[in-house]
């Protein structure tokens, strides 16, 4: 299993943090992380028997809650709700800090140069292998639709 911050489970750090914006009253960090241990306890019960899930279950239970976030935000974006959409972005915020940083434009680019070369990967065919192979090496650092554009614009 691995290990979030300092060797501490990642959902026990959340839970710590809970604790930490309670005593705090910051509301808005109460609100979200107590909805990210909601969604996480979720995915603990859901299907056939219940698990419990290690810090790489709990990332993917993290990055499903960010786009749920972008999604809502795009959302009331469209629909002239700005605060709305401003709450979501905060929340969004608020959950991206238990992710892997991000990786930025340059380094995207050239792991998925490196991954095109090296795999000989050059056809609109090759769309499927490629994204799977990219996606390997980015590991969740960067948004699904950053990588397709980008491994797209790569394919002949």
């Amino acid at each position: 299993m691995s290990c979030g911050h300092n060797g501490v489970m990642l959902i026990e750090q959340i839970r710590t943090d809970l604790n930490t914006a309670t005593k705090a009253r910051d509301s808005d960090r109460q609100r979200t992380l107590r909805s990210i241990i909601a969604a996480v306890q979720e995915a603990q019960v859901s299907g056939d028997q219940a698990k419990q899930l290690d810090d790489d279950g709990v990332l993917a239970v993290l990055k499903a809650q960010v786009k749920r976030r972008i999604d809502a935000a795009e959302a009331f974006d469209a629909g002239n709700a700005g605060d709305r959409a401003a709450a979501e972005r905060a929340e969004q915020a608020i959950i991206e800090e238990y992710l892997p940083a991000a990786l930025d434009d340059d380094e995207l680019t050239a792991i998925v140069d490196d991954v095109m070369t090296s795999n000989g990967f050059s056809a609109q065919a090759d769309m499927g292998k490629a994204m799977k192979a990219v996606n390997a090496e980015v590991a969740g650092r960067a948004d699904g639709r950053r990588v397709a554009e980008l491994v797209k614009s790569r394919l002949a």
